[in-house]
């Protein structure tokens, strides 16, 4: 490639927009940006300030290099400053100038800078557009092919687009397996130095009240309501239900007949997950009580966002649940801090009780001898 034909880049624009499925106005901008670079490779420095401009008509192009106008006499930086006396009689300090340059052809090295720009640009902008049609579905489950499994990512091609699930958004114990089908959340676009990244998601609360929504028609006209949802991806989740109309069991309608929809929602996050479906209470006494299900609790005592809850002995266990799973998801689902105790006064007046009776009893068998 030893030049750059800017005529017959000219006559791509229309083509490459057409192709890519890009507006016009992006394509001759990547087309700009590749030929300001290569005229940057040739004729200055990375430091300059250069933006190009392509009559697509002629097969012209102009660039200019944008410099500010500094106070003469000063050490200056040739790339990007000017001295006011070299800027032109009515330039001010701290004014932007540009200087005008033809562009008539680019050595080999330059060429491929502005080949390789315009691919990478065009790569970039193809990659933002079919982003940007993702906006409306944030919010929702799709579904997409597993194409790659790395250490720390799950990449899932959606179609047109593709995604990432990391593994903090991944349900615990989850295999997944190249050319699987499986259903994930659009979680968000993520976008960064390196460019936009679609972020999925198995393992997030959001995803569960998604499936739910599936397979409980009462969600959409309102009979039923999800007020809060805790959950440890592949371990177990906590949601709080409660129905806006007086009669109808809000954790029956979730489970539905026989199981069958909870079992529809376990289905898709695989089994090893445990969900709880509780009651929620505008009352935080019972509400409490409902999260830490399917403890016991004697007594919750309630100060500020703390909570002390008394249980006995053999129910401490199950309050606090294996490794603290158990508090820490009600708590979650709560917003109270909780901590478990044991009920011990009462253990301790029950046993007083039934000493003092057996003294009094020895005490009336002695005075009747």
């Amino acid at each position: 490639m030893e030049s750059l034909d800017l005529k017959q880049m000219s006559a791509m624009v229309d083509i490459i927009a057409e192709e890519k499925g890009l507006p016009k106005e992006t394509v001759l901008n990547v087309i700009e940006q590749a030929i300001a670079a290569a005229w940057r490779k040739d004729n200055g420095d990375r430091e300059m300030n250069v933006r190009a401009v392509l009559n697509t008509k002629s097969g012209n192009a102009d660039v200019y290099v944008a410099r500010e106008v500094i106070e003469d006499g000063l050490a200056y930086n040739p790339s990007t400053e000017i001295p006011q006396s070299e800027a032109g009689k009515n330039a001010q300090i701290g004014d932007i100038v540009e200087e005008k340059y033809k562009v008539t052809t680019f050595g080999r090295v330059a060429a491929m800078t502005a080949k390789q720009v315009v691919i990478q640009r065009l790569r970039e902008a193809e990659n933002d557009a079919v982003l940007a049609a993702f906006d409306g579905k944030i919010g929702t489950v799709v579904t997409g092919t597993v194409s790659r499994v790395e250490s720390k990512l799950v990449r899932i091609d959606l179609g047109r687009a593709s995604g990432i699930m990391p593994r903090s958004e991944q349900i615990d114990g989850e295999y997944y397996t190249v050319g699987s089908r499986i259903k994930v959340y659009v979680k968000k676009i993520e976008r960064n130095d390196r460019g936009a990244q679609l972020i999925l998601s198995r393992g997030n609360a959001e995803f569960i009240e998604y499936l739910f929504r599936q397979e409980v028609p009462e969600l959409d006209n309102g009979t039923v309501e999800i007020k809060g949802i805790a959950r440890e991806a592949g371990r177990r989740t906590k949601i709080a239900v409660m129905s806006t109309v007086p009669g109808i069991d809000p954790v029956g309608t979730f489970v539905g007949g026989r199981g069958i929809r909870v079992q529809a929602v376990m289905n898709e996050i695989g089994d090893k997950e445990k969900i709880d479906i509780i009651n929620w209470s505008d009352n935080a006494s019972e509400y409490i009580r409902e999260a830490l299900s399917p403890a016991e609790i004697i007594k919750v005592d309630i100060e500020g966002k703390k909570a002390k809850v008394f249980v006995s002995e053999d129910q401490q266990s199950i309050a606090i649940g294996k490794q603290g799973q158990n508090v820490r998801l009600a708590s979650k689902l709560t917003g109270y801090e909780i901590d478990i105790e044991l009920m011990k006064t009462a253990a301790k007046k029950k046993k007083k009780n039934v000493e003092d009776a057996l003294l009094s009893a020895i005490e009336e068998e002695t005075s009747e001898e």
